[in-house]
């Protein structure tokens, strides 16, 4: 079969049946999922491995396991899937027509990885919606949460709590790293205790921050003091610039610290962050998305953004 032969003869069922395979392993699930029988599923599966002329399934008693062939294929499945739902995603907030604004507060650690992508889609879905963005810690943005100035509050968080009248979701998970520069002396050490670090100088969290009180429990957890030699910052870009000039350690998510050591400007230290501030939440006061249309949908954005 020619490409073109393949692409007109493939349908949303196939891929939907593939993607799902990939997820759930199993046809029952997968068929649950599709709100389909399972002899349905089946037949989607025949039909994929005529189509593709490969093995794309192997069967282990009630199991289906995908073949190399399949696993490529439930991955172009996926990308395309989230593609179709994008598309229906941008056409319904066209046809509402959303304008208002919505305020943001944001860390500064996650500001970066997770707002550009959400904003990005929000403009493009509504035009006329006004966005605006406010950095700082938890512990003094949510007050402008409390009383209506922020619509949404993004953070990372420790020993996650109940709180009364606000609404919380959590976004992703994502370890914070342990960072110095390419020619700290540390960055070639392929083992670290928490002890070796605690006289070099320390780019931390503001001090009355959750992160700042966060990273000086696990000090304690490791049996160490908390650094004295500190300078309190929560700017990414100066944080990197000051790594450059002088010989201190930092904090950064995982994600934007691999960036930096893909660079070779930064390298990520082997110590242990016992999963520390990985949770990365948002919270809004409760009854919010009814009364504001334009946060409803920036909500949306972010789990489109998220989900692509």
């Amino acid at each position: 079969m020619t490409a073109e032969q393949f692409a007109r003869s493939l349908t949303l069922r196939h891929l939907r049946v593939i993607s799902a395979l990939a997820r759930y392993g199993l046809v029952a699930k997968v068929a649950k999922s599709l709100n389909v029988t399972q002899p349905s599923v089946s037949k989607q599966i025949s039909e994929l491995e005529r189509l593709v002329d490969l093995q794309i399934v192997i069967r282990e008693r009630n199991r289906l396991h995908l073949t190399p062939a399949g696993h490529r294929l439930a991955e172009h499945a996926r990308h395309i899937l989230a593609q179709l739902d994008r598309a229906a995603f941008d056409m319904d907030a066209m046809t509402q027509g959303v304008a208002g604004s919505v305020s943001l507060g944001a860390v500064s650690s996650v500001a970066p990885i997770l707002l550009p992508p959400a904003i990005a889609l929000m403009k493009r879905s509504a035009p006329q919606a006004n966005i605006s963005v406010t950095e700082g810690h938890f512990v003094s943005l949510f007050p402008a949460l409390e009383s209506g100035t922020l619509d949404m509050l993004v953070a990372r968080v420790w020993h996650p709590r109940e709180i009364p009248g606000i609404e919380q979701k959590v976004l992703l998970e994502e370890q914070i790293a342990i960072v110095a520069s390419s020619d700290h002396p540390l960055s070639q050490a392929t083992s670290l205790e928490w002890a070796d670090t605690v006289n070099w100088p320390w780019i931390l969290p503001l001090e009355n921050s959750v992160a700042r009180q966060a990273f000086e429990a696990l000090f304690a957890e490791f049996g160490a003091a908390p650094p004295v030699n500190v300078v309190a910052s929560g700017s990414l870009p100066l944080n990197t610039a000051l790594m450059r000039d002088m010989p201190a350690l930092g904090l950064f998510p995982q994600s934007i610290a691999q960036i930096h050591a893909s660079r070779g400007d930064l390298v990520i230290l082997p110590l242990d962050t016992r999963n520390l501030l990985s949770q990365v939440r948002c919270f809004w006061r409760t009854g919010q998305s009814d009364k504001n249309s334009a946060f409803d949908l920036f909500q949306r954005c972010l789990a489109q953004s998220l989900a692509g």
